[in-house]
């Protein structure tokens, strides 16, 4: 027993490449140390492309399949966040083509008919956590506006944490377009939030 809780413990505190390698070679309960790691990450990603809860963990569970089943593939490429989120960004954005191709595509947040989705956090006090979900609906709704090569840069930058290089893997275009979308889009942000929250607030 105590091998096997040493083993659980190892996998966790390894690189993701490692852990992939491990998947590869026939160890398939450790792609479940990938799918723990990532699927807050890209559910938050992908909810806000597509802004359905039910539709965001399809393509999650459907990011996860392909990241298994093009496991091999991976040797190539230099940054395993970079290619999962590159995965499910595009089938984010194959949701929304296929969305406007049958014109069912909305960003009415009036009629109270989208599910937001959030990681609380659970010692965040009441009032605090009122404040946040109240800034996050006017950012969410405030990113809605924005064209889909603007919205996918700012996410992954102030959302997600990645650096411009990684975006740029993620995107397909040079570091420089990028950051120019990255810069337009807090511009464009920061015009449709005046007098609804302080710039300190959201661009740190």
């Amino acid at each position: 027993m105590q091998t096997v809780h040493a083993m659980k413990i190892d996998n966790n505190t390894l690189p993701d490449k490692d852990i992939l390698d491990k998947v590869i070679s026939g160890d398939l309960d450790s792609f479940d140390v990938l799918v723990d790691r990532y699927k807050n990450r890209l559910m938050n990603f992908v909810f806000r492309f597509v802004k359905d809860y039910d539709v965001s963990e399809d393509i999650v569970q459907e990011t996860f399949l392909r990241v298994f089943r093009k496991s091999r593939d991976y040797k190539a490429i230099a940054n395993f966040s970079t290619w999962i989120f590159t995965i499910a960004g595009n089938l984010a954005k194959s949701e929304l083509r296929r969305r406007k191709r049958w014109r069912f595509f909305s960003i009415d947040y009036k009629n109270g008919s989208e599910k937001s989705f959030e990681l609380p956090d659970p010692a965040m006090k009441p009032d605090r956590a009122t404040a946040v979900k109240l800034l996050n609906e006017n950012v969410q709704i405030a990113i809605d506006t924005l064209k889909v090569r603007y919205k996918e840069a700012l996410i992954l930058r102030d959302i997600e944490g990645m650096s411009y290089k990684q975006i740029a893997e993620v995107t397909s275009v040079p570091v420089g377009t990028v950051k120019s979308r990255v810069n337009r889009a807090r511009t464009k942000l920061r015009k449709k939030l005046r007098g609804h929250t302080p710039d300190d607030e959201l661009f740190h």
